[in-house]
């Protein structure tokens, strides 16, 4: 392994121990605590993919005419990542985005879409995401918000290496240990009730660990190089993400345990 990914690994360790063992996943016992999660972990599914095409753009020719911008090893990297997060197969065989999965998923386990879909709506209408997160129009929870205004920081500062480091540390290299804690829960608590959203969640194991990571760890070596500064701003960037990432589950905790204590006043 690249010394310098290392250090970057073991410099965000303990916040990926932090992750890993947030206490929000023993909070998943009923259908209603997951649906809690999906509503709003699902606008996370959407801007990944923010990162996703904001690096696609960023390294490879998306305009006419074309021309050869950048790496070619790193282009193809970054187009592999786009045909399967933006068109994988779902669980029916039919060509779908991993957004679109989560959302078929959430429609199966009777989460509501109405918030994010109508947020996606006003954006297929011609608003900018900026208005829509600054006024905060659909009402998203304040630390969804804040997660999401935090990658597209990211995004707005224009450093590929961050947005590769946010990218690859704060979602792929991440995702796979991540999901199996929600996994080994669902297993136990609503057997065969979730099919889709096993399916979405093992599909996200099987190609982060297997493909994207390493694939997006060559990306983030090919970018940094040998600038140290670089290399420093990546650290910084992971670090940062996955803070973003536990405040998000700590929101997210919070309101599962507020429902609960109201349930038990009804």
């Amino acid at each position: 392994m690249n010394p310098k990914i290392a250090e970057i690994k073991d410099y965000i360790m303990p916040l990926r121990e932090l992750l890993l063992l947030h206490p929000v996943y023993k909070q998943l016992r009923h259908l209603n605590d997951l649906n809690i999660l999906m509503e709003q972990h699902v606008f996370a599914v959407w801007d990944f993919m923010a990162l996703l095409k904001s690096l696609q753009f960023g390294l490879t020719s998306t305009n006419a005419p074309w021309m050869p911008i950048g790496n070619p090893k790193t282009r193809r990297l970054i187009n592999e990542i786009v045909l399967e997060e933006e068109s994988d197969i779902d669980i029916k065989g039919n060509p779908s985005s991993h957004y679109e999965m989560y959302l078929q998923a959430m429609q199966q386990s009777g989460a509501n879409t109405e918030q994010v879909e109508r947020f996606i709506g006003r954006l297929l209408s011609g608003y900018s995401h900026k208005e829509l997160l600054k006024f905060n129009v659909e009402r998203i929870k304040e630390y969804t918000l804040e997660f999401v205004n935090t990658t597209f920081e990211i995004i707005e500062r224009k450093k590929l290496h961050e947005i590769a480091s946010a990218f690859t540390f704060g979602r792929e290299d991440l995702i796979p240990d991540m999901f199996r804690s929600i996994v080994s829960d669902l297993d136990k608590n609503f057997p065969g009730k979730l099919d889709a959203f096993r399916y979405y969640l093992d599909r996200h194991i099987e190609l982060d660990e297997e493909v994207h990571t390493p694939l997006a760890l060559q990306m983030i070596e090919q970018l940094c190089g040998d600038d140290e500064n670089k290399w420093l701003e990546a650290k910084q960037v992971a670090a940062k993400c996955l803070k973003a990432r536990i405040k998000l589950w700590d929101g997210i905790e919070g309101s599962i345990k507020n429902r609960k204590i109201e349930e038990a006043f009804l």
